[in-house]
């Protein structure tokens, strides 16, 4: 399978913005296996932040994970002050006690103006900005979390296996 919506400026990403090598993780800020693979990747990042760009787009398993989309919606309300990874860290870093009011605390631990995420997080359009990651993940062929993107092309292994990308 391959990204059927393709990487722009729009998505979230760090790294080296120009790198050759674009990873994309369609994630679920609740998922467990998500949680295992946000220290493998930051690990990668680390290492290899000059030959990478890596894209976060949101998936979250709302059926399945009760918090899924508010973290998804608190993180898009962070990015609008520009703290749309240190929310994401934070989150990943603290998924355990994950809950509606966990999420106000996390935003007041990484600076946010508190009116303004309390505001932001009723916008529309960051639900639908959530809704469209989710349905480019459908029409690509995600069918769990975490799933990764190579350079376009479904990567068929967990986040570790990532690493042998960089064995030269």
């Amino acid at each position: 399978m391959s990204l059927k919506i393709p990487v722009s400026i729009t998505d979230h990403a760090q790294g080296n913005l120009n790198a050759d090598l674009v990873i994309v993780e369609y994630g679920d800020y609740q998922c467990p296996y998500c949680g295992a693979a946000y220290p493998v990747l930051k690990q990668l990042l680390e290492r290899f932040s000059e030959e990478v760009k890596f894209v976060f787009r949101n998936f979250p398993l709302s059926e399945m994970h009760e918090f899924a989309l508010s973290a998804a919606i608190a993180a898009e309300a962070a990015s609008l002050q520009d703290k749309f990874w240190e929310m994401h860290d934070a989150i990943y870093e603290n998924q355990e006690y994950l809950d509606d009011l966990y999420l106000y605390k996390l935003a007041e631990k990484i600076g946010l103006d508190m009116e303004k995420f309390k505001s932001d997080i009723q916008r529309a359009e960051l639900t639908d900005r959530i809704d469209a990651d989710f349905q480019g993940g459908i029409i690509s062929g995600v069918n769990g979390t975490p799933s990764f993107y190579v350079n376009g092309r479904k990567f068929d292994g967990g986040a570790e296996e990532l690493f042998e990308l960089f064995v030269k």
